[in-house]
């Protein structure tokens, strides 16, 4: 088992963490313990898990992006007063993104604060969403537009959850994880660019090459006030396309195939104005479009450009880029014309 100990929070990696989260969960004597889940984890997940837990309270929401709303905060909420939680209870996230980012802001917010705990069950919560502190919900389809920063206690990741996805799930963590790479390490990305299989009962090195990325940019800058923007490549463009798809596809885009095209686009940007060579752009598209089916939904892009405007990034008005001057060196607070903007998206388009 690996472990990454920080100031307010622990990471276990490793196929016997949940041992380790039986054992804490004794140890720290807590007077209410709450699991929250999707329905998809509830079935697949929750067998798993179950077995190290007593005397539990499980909530079950529909799964899915368009479910991390206000209203499903409220019910969570509901669970905890109905069960008399109080400021000794715990609440366990046993999901992906949604449930790490909507089960984390409501322990943040309940009572001013109830501890939690992280279990993520994709790819993408593993590298991503559980690390970090971000919390929140979307609010009238805007992406996390109401949130809080609050680290959880523990977090625990077992690469085995990931044997539960389909590989269309698998993949869409692949996005964040090549986003680290691009932001912060050419050799990963080199190898990432080099490998077209995964055996996924052995991916703990590449998620916790990952994930320590994230972590060291987190401790430098837990509020995003500087580095921590970096984060953001691929996002800002990304978060619009996966607001628009919600609106408008009956089979919205996954996060990490939205931010796939994010990073295309911003990438396409980063040529025209930060330099980024040729080559490099070539071989960013290249992983993207060999790795990602071509999005054949509407991108139109005075539409996205309002939804960019709305983005909580923004500063005084403008739209608000973190894009790369080679790999693994990014640019950060750049402002873009909403020409190149619609530029990058024709560029897409074309692929």
């Amino acid at each position: 088992m690996k472990e990454i100990i920080q100031k307010d929070y622990e990471i276990f990696l490793g196929d016997e963490i949940l041992e380790k989260l039986a054992e804490i969960l004794i140890n720290k004597e807590y007077s209410k313990i709450f699991v929250l889940m999707d329905s998809n984890t509830h079935k697949h997940c929750w067998p798993i898990v179950s077995p190290y837990l007593v005397n539990t309270e499980i909530i079950v929401i529909p799964a899915g992006e368009a479910n991390k709303t206000i209203q499903y905060a409220e019910m969570v909420w509901e669970k905890f007063q109905a069960h008399f939680a109080d400021r000794s209870a715990v609440l366990l996230n046993l999901g992906g993104g949604v449930i790490t980012d909507l089960g984390g802001f409501c322990a943040a917010t309940y009572k001013r604060g109830i501890d939690f705990i992280n279990i993520p069950t994709t790819l993408l919560s593993m590298v991503d969403a559980s690390i970090g502190g971000k919390l929140g919900v979307d609010f009238k389809s805007y992406k996390n537009v109401i949130g809080v920063f609050k680290h959880p206690k523990y977090i625990f990741i077992n690469p085995g959850f990931l044997a539960t996805l389909p590989e269309e799930e698998k993949r869409n963590g692949l996005a964040e994880v090549c986003k680290h790479a691009l932001i912060e390490d050419k050799a990963l990305f080199e190898k990432l660019a080099k490998t077209t299989t995964y055996d996924w009962g052995k991916s703990g090195a590449m998620i916790f090459q990952s994930l320590k990325i994230k972590v060291a940019i987190v401790k430098k800058d837990p509020f995003e006030k500087d580095i921590r923007k970096a984060l953001n490549f691929g996002h800002t463009i990304g978060h619009a396309i996966e607001t628009s798809s919600l609106l408008h596809d009956k089979t919205p885009l996954k996060h990490g195939e939205a931010i796939a095209i994010g990073m295309i686009c911003e990438a396409f940007i980063s040529k025209s104005i930060q330099g980024l060579s040729n080559s490099e752009f070539k071989s960013i598209c290249d992983y993207f479009s060999t790795r990602f089916p071509k999005y054949k939904g509407k991108l139109i892009a005075a539409e996205l450009i309002v939804l960019m405007k709305n983005d909580k990034k923004n500063r005084e008005g403008l739209i608000n880029f973190t894009l790369l001057k080679k790999i693994g060196k990014v640019k950060l607070d750049v402002n873009c014309h909403d020409e190149l903007i619609e530029k990058s998206l024709e560029f897409y388009k074309s692929l």
